[in-house]
């Protein structure tokens, strides 16, 4: 009622409403997949997250872990001049890790702490899960391709320090490391 109210104001902007239009048919899209899918819907939160606003996310319930990690791949015609960044957003539905390999320190900046941290990752980690879904974006198509695939998988460099953030916060032991405060400067001539 309040939006059929909302919706039929004078002062209502015509952008406005077809912009809710088009989220409202998006999110009814997001709910048909969900069920086709045949996936527990509180599973898919991580793959709607990293759609939404970009980047790796987990959630967990007391009988459900679910994270999603994304891999950009940049396809460029060096002829034409034009490209597009393919996102691959791959959901894990209670995932575990097999294996990992190799120490790389970054920085990085987790949603929930104020300031990036200097952290050791894997460089490359394989795992498993009881269901994988794929999800392809493709900015030229405008399509969002989702199909199932079998594990396990392995992930090297960026994505397999999104696998691990990802996994500490799952098992709730995230590691702390030093701050970029702590960092000294170097003026080199």
């Amino acid at each position: 009622m309040y939006v059929v109210i909302l919706l039929e104001n004078p002062d209502y902007k015509k952008f406005d409403y077809d912009k809710i239009k088009k989220q409202l048919s998006f999110n009814l899209a997001e709910k048909k997949i969900i069920k086709e899918l045949n996936i527990q819907p509180d599973a898919f939160i991580p793959v709607l997250f990293s759609l939404k606003f970009g980047g790796d996310w987990s959630f967990k319930t007391k009988n459900l872990a679910a994270m999603a990690v994304k891999e950009k791949i940049t396809r460029y015609n060096g002829k034409i001049c034009e490209g597009y960044t393919l996102e691959r957003v791959t959901l894990f539905v209670n995932p575990q890790v097999i294996s990992t390999e190799g120490k790389v320190l970054r920085l990085e900046k987790c949603g929930n702490k104020n300031e990036r941290e200097l952290v050791e990752r894997p460089f490359q980690v394989k795992l498993d899960a009881e269901d994988i879904i794929l999800s392809e974006l493709n900015p030229e198509t405008m399509t969002i391709i989702l199909k199932r695939i079998e594990g396990p998988l392995s992930f090297e460099g960026s994505a397999a320090y999104g696998v691990s953030h990802e996994i500490e916060h799952l098992t709730g032991c995230e590691h702390t490391g030093k701050f970029i405060w702590e960092f000294k400067y170097n003026l080199e001539y």
